[in-house]
């Protein structure tokens, strides 16, 4: 009979093995319920008293068939609750589409994943997601720091704002002039105090210098704007902690999918490697070649791991020398160029005071002074990738880890570039005389040291932003039209510029990362970031089109979103060190800014409990004690046990189901031997 023949499948007996070794706990169960057990039936006897799941019918008819007996042995109070809880999420998926409707840019992702596949779509999305998080973030700050200031500045709603001189400070220390200009003023003169955020920039609520008010009253309402100011940016850095956490755990379940063997990566590149979104015929001929060279790309790494394990002693020794001497080229290159960021930032705040003649040729040398970190951080963003991208082909990696190696040095290379800046301008407001030490920063050169430093990251922004547009429109579109026009073979060897995901990735979050940075000393800078990478997507779309061709080494979207995930997480705890530096350690400005009553930026925490009542006080004070640290350090550690727990109970959920599959490849074995066997005795 058909049932007994499938009945002698592996699978089959494997699981009557694990049924017959819990059969006994499960009646035991069944006859506490007061439920009528199975009883004693042979196999095969009767197709109804089988589980729904062995039961030869569609699957539509199981789903009935369970949903009925489920009914039947609910009560009321049950069915309701199911009912009830099916139409909240018939209700929750309606209001899910509805909105899917108002996504941003939902048309144009949706074009390009066609055209070109996941990769790049991944690229555009992630786009997305920085325009919405630096939108939210405008709104936090403009919400609790901006519009408070501006309608007690303003005396909007019957408010008003309360200034308290700095105590036991030597007057020069509050003396503030910003460098407005003086006289005559131009066109050119608005253009650069635009590049730059000097002149009439400088005393707008775009820089810290404006938001000078110790308190805010509305009515009979007190607010406390150096308070919200600090929780405010943490507010901020958490937020966007927590959704890139949030964002990147589906990415790292796919990774952890794919981390499989080499046997199944080849298998999932054959069965079920294409990309059927795409619909257009040169996007299709490019994911062919890309299989192609993945399936190159392992076939290389397998050479060069039986090449790594026939190496002799020799040959190490000569690898290993090569790849220690290149490391140190690289360390070299890397010192150089944080060395060039430091004198040039250096320079620049030395000698980049505004001319009281308007002279054209004073004025341009002036503002190429002030631009010359910003220029200097560009070159070498640009310089060093190309350096590390020919050192790496001497040290004999396979190509995989030649492009992961490369990527992190050029994350390096960008985000530590911006960590040099931040140490360059501390080494220069950093008090270095007696007489300055009784402001605690040099007061001369930077009466305001944190509107300075928010004028170095809005130049960065601008000039970021400048580069991008330039290259879009003075390299692509002249490539694109020589290589359309002109048939000269040395024009038609370069050809298009490649669409370079990862490059296009970290452009972008180096401009995020100074975003994040900069928001405490400019609060408005995150509505400057939405406006930019609002406009770069249409740029780069554009570019993408008309005038660049995908890259021929596509990388896979699961892994590309996490890994584009993980930098920008690097990028955020990088901006955490000098934000911490600059709140808690360096002294606060004495002439400009919320907290010049306070020795240092975090100053207003303690001195805002001191005003609440005695018992929150002690609470507090007990939070933040070592009796309430020592205790919450072994529940997180208990908390982290479970969740490794958990994780290995996963891991062997995970294991079974290889195993399960392993055991339908048994399965398909043995029926092909019954069919041979058949076809024989015919």
């Amino acid at each position: 009979a058909p049932a007994g023949f499938l009945q002698e499948l592996p699978s089959y007996r494997s699981v009557l093995r694990r049924r017959s070794a819990g059969g006994t706990q499960e009646r035991r169960r069944t006859a506490a319920r007061g439920e009528p057990g199975p009883g004693p039936q042979e196999e095969g006897d009767d197709p109804a008293s089988c589980p729904v799941r062995e039961s030869p019918l569609s699957i539509a008819q199981k789903r009935m068939d369970f949903q009925q007996a489920d009914i039947k042995y609910s009560s009321g109070w049950n069915q309701w609750k199911r009912a009830n809880s099916k139409s909240w999420q018939k209700a929750l998926r309606d209001i899910r589409e509805l909105s899917s409707y108002l996504e941003l840019w939902r048309h144009d992702i949706h074009s390009i994943e066609g055209k070109f596949g996941t990769g790049i779509q991944s690229y555009f999305s992630f786009l997305r997601f920085l325009v919405l998080l630096n939108f939210l973030i405008f709104i936090l700050v403009f919400g609790f720091i901006t519009l408070p200031a501006v309608i007690s500045n303003y005396g909007i709603f019957n408010s008003s704002f309360a200034k308290i001189s700095p105590k036991s400070t030597e007057p020069y220390c509050t003396v503030y002039t910003p460098s407005g200009n003086k006289g005559l003023v131009y066109f050119y003169t608005y253009l650069k105090d635009l590049l730059t955020g000097t002149g009439f920039l400088e005393v707008t609520v775009l820089f810290y210098g404006y938001y000078t008010i110790d308190a805010a009253s509305f009515g009979v309402l007190r607010y406390n704007l150096p308070l919200a100011y600090l929780l405010t940016t943490f507010a901020y850095l958490v937020l966007s902690l927590l959704w890139i956490i949030k964002r990147s755990v589906g990415g790292f379940k796919q990774n952890l999918v794919h981390a499989e063997d080499q046997f199944q990566s080849y298998c999932n590149k054959v069965f079920a490697g294409w990309d059927f979104c795409i619909t257009d015929l040169n996007a299709a001929r490019l994911k062919h070649r890309s299989l192609r060279y993945e399936l190159q790309t392992d076939l290389e790494e397998e050479r060069l791991k039986q090449k790594i394990a026939e190496r002799t002693m020799k040959e190490k020794l000569r690898i290993y020398s090569l790849r220690l001497f290149l490391n140190i080229i690289v360390i070299a290159v890397l010192s150089g160029c944080f060395y060039a960021i430091y004198r040039a930032t250096v320079f620049s705040q030395e000698n980049s005071s505004v001319s009281i003649r308007h002279d054209v040729r004073i004025d341009s040398a002036t503002l190429f002074v002030q631009y010359l970190p910003s220029i200097v951080i560009t070159l070498v963003n640009f310089v060093a990738p190309q350096i590390f991208s020919v050192l790496i082909r001497f040290e004999d990696y396979s190509p995989a880890f030649e492009i992961r190696l490369t990527l992190m040095r050029c994350v390096f290379v960008r985000l530590a570039n911006i960590g040099v800046l931040m140490f360059s301008l501390w080494s220069q407001i950093h008090c270095a005389t007696d007489q300055c030490k009784a402001c605690g920063y040099n007061y001369e050169l930077y009466p305001c040291w944190e509107s300075a430093v928010g004028q170095e990251m809005y130049k960065l922004m601008i000039f970021d932003f400048i580069i991008i547009l330039a290259m879009t429109l003075f390299v692509d579109f002249p490539r694109k039209l020589l290589v359309t026009h002109c048939s000269w073979k040395p024009v038609q060897w370069c050809g298009l510029q490649e669409f370079g995901i990862s490059d296009n990735v970290l452009e972008i979050i180096y401009g995020q990362t100074i975003c994040w940075i900069g928001t405490f000393f400019s609060p408005l800078l995150p509505a400057i970031a939405t406006i930019k990478y609002f406009i770069i997507f249409y740029v780069k779309k554009i570019s993408l089109i008309h005038t660049r061709k995908p890259a021929g080494r596509p990388i896979r979207a699961s892994s590309s979103n996490f890994f584009f995930l993980v930098v920008l997480l690097i990028g955020l705890l990088l901006a955490f060190i000098p934000l911490g530096i600059s709140i808690a350690h360096i002294p606060s400005s004495k002439a400009c800014g919320p907290f010049r009553n306070f020795n240092t930026s975090w100053a207003v925490v303690p001195d805002t409990i001191l005003e609440f009542p005695i018992g929150l006080q002690k609470v507090l004070n007990g939070i933040a004690s070592e009796a309430f640290a020592v205790p919450y350090f072994m529940v997180v550690c208990l908390i982290m046990f479970y969740f490794i727990a958990l994780a290995g109970a996963h891991k062997r959920v995970i294991e079974q189901l290889r195993e399960q599959l392993v055991m339908e490849s048994r399965d398909k074995l043995f029926l092909i031997e019954k069919i041979t066997e058949a076809q024989k005795n015919t």
